[in-house]
């Protein structure tokens, strides 16, 4: 019954699809001064002006990319955002392993790690201004600093996950500790990563995004701060629609990659016929 109501994959793009030409259709007519009366401003104009209009925005971002303008600031926010995540990736990977396998250094750090979790990250994009100047690598670092608490803390989780019957039972078969690394506490860990690296991506782009915001002559932060410093809002939301769709993109290779990598697990569904 259940499966009869899914979607196969073809209609399900066409439905996703609708759906945002829907969005910007509704955008389109709730600020048109024209085709409906002021229902919240006094002035029809002023909807355009607050929420800017669809296709002023489109044919700004086609006047971006046919003209050139907006490659270079695209590249340095992807490098610092790719930087940043797989920089974070690595170090929430690592230090969660360590962590999750050493208790005593699990029990020392625990509220260190806690206290800098309940930071916010934000206010450390100065000092980071401070630390690494005006260039990428300010960012990335604040970059980094929103990306290694969400993997951290999934590969933590991870690997206290692991179920203590196969633990006994590779330890009874004679597997040593680099095995058990390698064959139960990795694979386990492996799952909870990848849920963590798809909210990760926004991360990364978030702090890319307000270090260009607080310092900085390139990226497309700094086209936004730009606009909104101009009161151009069709602008703003260009920028923030490209930003979304490269995020989008991102994410997708994110998802190739863990389809390749995670291929031993069993779908959804599978568990249930056996």
């Amino acid at each position: 019954m259940w499966k009869a109501l899914r979607p196969n994959r073809a209609n399900l793009v066409v439905w996703q699809w609708s759906l945002l030409v829907l969005c910007f259709v509704l955008w389109y007519v709730l600020t048109s001064p024209t085709l409906l009366p002021a229902f919240y401003f006094d002035d029809p104009n002023k909807a355009a002006f607050f929420f800017g209009e669809p296709q002023k925005v489109l044919v700004r971002i086609w006047e971006w990319f046919a003209t050139g303008e907006i490659y270079l600031h695209l590249w340095i926010t992807l490098i610092e955002t790719v930087l940043a995540f797989a920089l974070g990736t690595v170090l929430g990977l690592g230090v969660g392993l360590w962590l999750a396998l050493s208790p005593m250094a699990s029990a020392l750090f625990d509220p260190y790690i806690k206290a800098a979790n309940s930071m916010p990250r934000v206010i450390l994009a100065p000092i980071f201004g401070v630390w690494f100047g005006l260039g990428i690598w300010s960012k990335v670092a604040l970059g980094v600093t929103l990306v290694f608490f969400i993997v951290f803390f999934n590969v933590y989780q991870g690997v206290k996950e692991v179920s203590p019957v196969v633990l006994a039972n590779a330890r009874m078969l004679g597997a040593n500790r680099k095995q058990l690394l390698r064959a139960v506490y990795l694979p386990s860990a492996m799952s909870w990563v990848f849920s963590s690296l798809h909210t990760s991506v926004g991360l990364a782009f978030v702090g890319s995004v307000v270090g260009e915001y607080l310092g900085s002559a390139r990226g497309v932060g700094y086209l936004i701060l730009q606009a909104e410093g101009t009161f151009d809002i069709n602008t703003v939301f260009a920028g923030i629609l490209v930003l979304t769709a490269f995020a989008l993109i991102l994410d997708a290779v994110v998802g190739t990659l863990e389809k390749r990598l995670m291929k031993w697990q069993p779908k959804s569904g599978e568990t249930e016929k056996l």
